[in-house]
């Protein structure tokens, strides 16, 4: 929890209190339905939480703006962002119905009522959105090619619409049909060994009419 702090000073007593609980619930949950791995599960906060608020290290996502987390898994990145960020809409989706019943116990056992999760395929998801964010559920042209038709046409941010994605090591085959992204170094923000090769790539989605 200290490491969440430590980047993140400003929270209210409220955040405070919900990451905090984080812990006690991943822990609770992954010995029920395993959603994170177990050698990983101890290192819940820099690995899962903090690596998910590499995102808002990026953008700071305005009220009443709306997110897509597309293959959440156990809730990230959307339920540290969901934390950091309460007058933003979050939408969480993967196709693995467990996965799916621990982000609503989670959602439900800190009050947060700016989430919602299905069970459902980024394919069949009908609303549009300011951004789409993941971490590495698969290739990037495949992602877009899933989720390109659900970019809103208005901008309300400092960055364009589009995808949020959390990804690590070389990316330069990966992305060379897409020029327009950008990559932001997560090691230029925080300082723990685990960041040193993880990016947040950005890339802009024109609205799809």
């Amino acid at each position: 929890m200290e490491e969440i702090l430590k980047y993140f000073p400003n929270l209210s007593e409220n955040q405070i209190v919900q990451f905090q609980k984080l812990g006690p619930l991943y822990h609770d949950w992954n010995s029920k339905i395993n959603v994170i791995s177990r050698k990983d599960i101890d290192e819940l906060y820099v690995k899962h939480v903090l690596h998910s608020l590499g995102i808002a290290k990026v953008m700071e996502f305005q009220p009443k703006s709306t997110v897509l987390d597309v293959g959440t898994g156990g809730g990230f990145p959307g339920i540290p962002l969901a934390i950091l960020f309460p007058e933003t809409r979050f939408y969480l989706i993967d196709v693995i119905a467990k996965k799916i019943k621990v982000v609503n116990e989670v959602a439900t056992a800190l009050g947060l009522k700016n989430v919602k999760a299905e069970q459902l395929r980024a394919e069949n998801v009908k609303s549009d959105f300011d951004f789409i964010v993941s971490r590495a559920v698969t290739n990037m042209p495949d992602f877009v090619s899933w989720i390109k038709d659900k970019i809103k046409k208005q901008n309300n941010h400092g960055l364009k619409n589009g995808i949020l994605y959390l990804k690590g090591g070389d990316l330069t085959e990966e992305l060379k049909d897409f020029p327009k992204a950008t990559l932001y170094n997560l090691s230029d923000y925080f300082s723990e060994e685990f960041f040193e090769t993880k990016k947040v790539v950005h890339l802009p989605l024109k609205f799809k009419i």
